[in-house]
This record gives structure tokens, C-alpha cells and sequence, in this order.
């Protein structure tokens, strides 16, 4: 069980995927650094938006199999390891990217970061199913960067729920958004897999 664990890890080069998740939290926490948020708390904002969307393309990346095939005809079902797979490097991000807004209290601190980390993963993993996991970054990295650049007068009451890469941590539709985004899209890959490169050329 433990082999077939450690072979699992390496097909899909799982420790460098740590690493690469560790150096974006390091760059998170410089990008972070001399922002000066005490004096506006929005100066956050670019941090804790693309930070997340960083690391979410690092996870999606090693949602890729070579062997999908084999991965389809296994006699266990690789759900539970896709999904084990998926929350592992999720809780991993997720404790490392706050590290760059950690310090004075601030509606864009370590918790909408947490949020971000969630929705924008959900987003990767249900990309890699539909599209495969070597593009899985684009729809996620088009839409986050659509909401950053577009949202600076954002009104209405629909506003916290398209645009929840920006809200404040305290928004509970935000919340509520990257959450269903999460929990659908985990829930589509592990049941799915990555789609094949190449299917329907």
C-alpha cells in the first residue's frame, strides 16, 4: 500500500509541486512585503488574488497523468486518491499563502486568502477535468485577472458572488461562492480524473 503510495506521488511529481507551492508562498510574502496595508487594506488586494491563482495552476499542473488509461482500468477505483491527492495540496497552500498577509487585522488577511485558495483550486481541478490538466490554469487565470482589472467600482447584489477573488473575508456570499466552486470541482476530478491530452483531436 505504502509503494503503491510513494509511486503514485512520483507519477505525479507530487514533492516538486510542494516545492513550487513553497516558492509562490515565498514570492506571496515578498510581493507582500513594504505594501504598507495598515494605511489602506486594499493595497492587499493584488496579493491575495494572484497569489491564490498561482498556486491553484501549480496544483493543476500535477493533476496530470501520463498513464490515464491505466489509471481508468485499475482494478481500486482512484478516486479516493485523486481527491486525497487534490485536498493534500489544497491544506498545503492554503497554510502556507496566509504567511503574506499575516500582521495588522485587515478584511483581506489570511482568511480571504484561504477563500481565494479554495475557489481558485476548485476552478483548476474542474478545468483539468473538462480540459486537461496542462491547460487547466487558463480558464481560472482569465477569469481571476477579468475580476481583478474589472472590478474596482463593482455594485449591485450579485457583486460579492461574481467577483469573490476581491471581496473582503467577511462577505459571506463570497464565502459561499468559492466554496461551491471547491466542492464541485473537486468532486468532478476525483470522479473524472484529468481529461486525456490529446481526446477529441
Amino acid at each position: 500500500m505504502t509503494g503503491g503510495l510513494v509511486l503514485y506521488a512520483r507519477s505525479r511529481a507530487l514533492p516538486r509541486a510542494v516545492a513550487a507551492l513553497a516558492a509562490t508562498a515565498a514570492l506571496a510574502v515578498w510581493g507582500a512585503y513594504g505594501l504598507d496595508a495598515y494605511l489602506d487594506p486594499s493595497r492587499q488586494v493584488p496579493v491575495v488574488a494572484l497569489a491564490p491563482l498561482s498556486a491553484a495552476a501549480v496544483i493543476g499542473a500535477s493533476l496530470y497523468s501520463a498513464s490515464g488509461e491505466l489509471d481508468r482500468t485499475a482494478v481500486r477505483p482512484w478516486w479516493r486518491r485523486r481527491l486525497a491527492h487534490l485536498l493534500a495540496l489544497t491544506a498545503c497552500a492554503a497554510l502556507l499563502l496566509p504567511l503574506a498577509v499575516l500582521g495588522n487585522p485587515s478584511p483581506f488577511g489570511p482568511s480571504a486568502m484561504i477563500r481565494n485558495t479554495l475557489g481558485c483550486t476548485g476552478l483548476t481541478a474542474a478545468a483539468a477535468a473538462l480540459a486537461g490538466a496542462r491547460l487547466s490554469w487558463l480558464p481560472v487565470f482569465g477569469y481571476v485577472s477579468a475580476v481583478y482589472l474589472g472590478s474596482a467600482n463593482a455594485r449591485g447584489a450579485l457583486a460579492p458572488v461574481w467577483a469573490w477573488p476581491v471581496q473582503p473575508a467577511g462577505s459571506p456570499w463570497a464565502w459561499a461562492t468559492a466554496l461551491a466552486a471547491f466542492l464541485a470541482g473537486g468532486a468532478l476530478y476525483a470522479v473524472r480524473g484529468a481529461r486525456p491530452e490529446g481526446a477529441g483531436d
